[in-house]
C-alpha cells in the first residue's frame, strides 16, 4: 500500500464515522470551546497551564494547504486526497524570498533529487521523520505538555520527540539522531526551542532540501488562539546554506480526533532470510 493510499484510508475512517460518541478516533473533546450555536470556537483564547503559560496540548495538523491538483481529483472534480498536503511538505523554502540560500553542492543535490522524483526520500522508505519536517507532513502530531517537558507524539511509525523545558543544557557531544536534542525556555507566551545533534543529510521536504550535522535549529512556538499553533523555524546550517533562513509553519487544531497507529514499516519488503531461503 502506498503512503498516499494509506492517507486516503486514514482520512476515510475519520470522515465516515457516523456516531462519534462511539468511535475511538473521533471521540468528542469536552474541553473544546463552543460558540452560541454549539460549534467549535477555534478563535477562542488559548488555554493556559497552572503557571499561566500557554498550553500547547492537543492534536495538530499542518496548515498552509495547497490546492488539490487535477491529478488527484475524481470525475466529479472532488479531491481524492482527503488529508491535504501543506506547502512546506513539498518545499519548505516555498515562502522564503528568493528561495533557500543553498551552498553550491546542496543546490546541485536538490536539483538531482528533483530529477530523480525523490526516489531516495527516507520518508517514502518508511524511515523516521526529521525535524522540522515532522511539523509539515500530513500526519497528526499530538502535543502533551507537562512541567519540564513538551512531548510530541506522531502517528507515523508511532514516533515521538522530547523537548525539555527545564532549562537543561544541550549536550556537548551529541549522538547524531533524526530529531536531535531540544532544550527550551519561555519568552513571555513564546516557547523558544534550541536543537542540535542532527544526523547528516536529513531531508526537509519532498524537494530534497537537506539538513546536516552542522545545523542548529531554533523554533519559536506560539498559540495565538485555541485552534492555531504557529511555529517559526530558523535553520542555521553553514555546511548546507550560505546564511540562516526562517520559515513559519501554521498548525491547525484537529478537533475531536485521536492518533491512529500508522505503521509504515509493515509495508516494507525485506530481503532473503539469513539461511538464504
Amino acid at each position: 500500500m502506498t503512503q498516499r493510499c494509506l492517507l486516503v484510508l486514514v482520512a476515510g475512517v475519520l470522515i465516515s464515522a457516523a456516531d462519534t460518541s462511539a468511535q475511538w478516533f473521533t471521540y468528542p473533546n469536552p474541553a473544546v470551546p463552543k460558540t452560541a450555536d454549539g460549534k467549535p470556537n477555534l478563535s477562542a483564547p488559548a488555554p493556559r497551564t497552572a503557571d499561566g503559560k500557554p498550553d500547547f496540548s492537543g492534536v495538530w495538523l499542518a496548515g498552509n494547504h495547497l490546492p488539490c491538483p487535477p491529478l488527484l481529483r475524481d470525475e466529479l472534480g472532488n479531491c481524492i486526497e482527503k488529508i491535504p498536503l501543506s506547502r512546506e511538505t513539498r518545499d519548505i523554502g516555498a515562502g522564503v524570498k528568493g528561495g533557500l540560500p543553498h551552498q553550491a553542492w546542496a543546490a546541485a543535490l536538490v536539483k538531482q533529487r528533483v530529477a530523480d522524483n525523490a526516489k531516495d526520500d527516507p520518508h517514502a522508505r518508511c524511515m523516521p521523520s526529521s525535524v522540522p519536517r515532522v511539523w509539515s507532513l500530513p500526519h497528526y502530531n499530538k502535543v502533551v505538555q507537562v512541567p519540564g517537558l513538551l512531548l510530541v507524539l506522531n502517528e507515523f511509525n508511532a514516533s515521538y520527540r522530547q523537548i525539555f523545558t527545564d532549562a537543561r543544557p544541550l549536550p556537548q557531544d551529541p549522538n547524531p539522531s533524526w530529531t536531535g536534542y531540544s532544550s527550551a525556555r519561555w519568552e513571555g507566551d513564546t516557547l523558544v526551542v534550541d536543537s542540535i545533534g542532527f544526523r547528516d543529510d536529513l531531508w526537509l521536504d519532498m524537494a530534497g532540501n537537506t539538513l546536516t550535522s552542522a545545523a542548529k535549529m531554533r523554533e519559536r512556538i506560539r498559540r495565538p488562539s485555541f485552534g492555531r499553533l504557529e511555529i517559526e523555524i530558523t535553520i542555521d546550517d553553514p555546511k548546507a546554506y550560505t546564511r540562516p533562513w526562517t520559515v513559519t509553519i501554521p498548525m491547525d487544531h484537529a478537533i475531536d480526533v485521536e492518533l491512529l497507529e500508522e505503521m509504515c514499516l509493515e509495508n516494507e519488503k525485506f530481503g532473503p532470510k539469513m539461511d538464504g531461503k
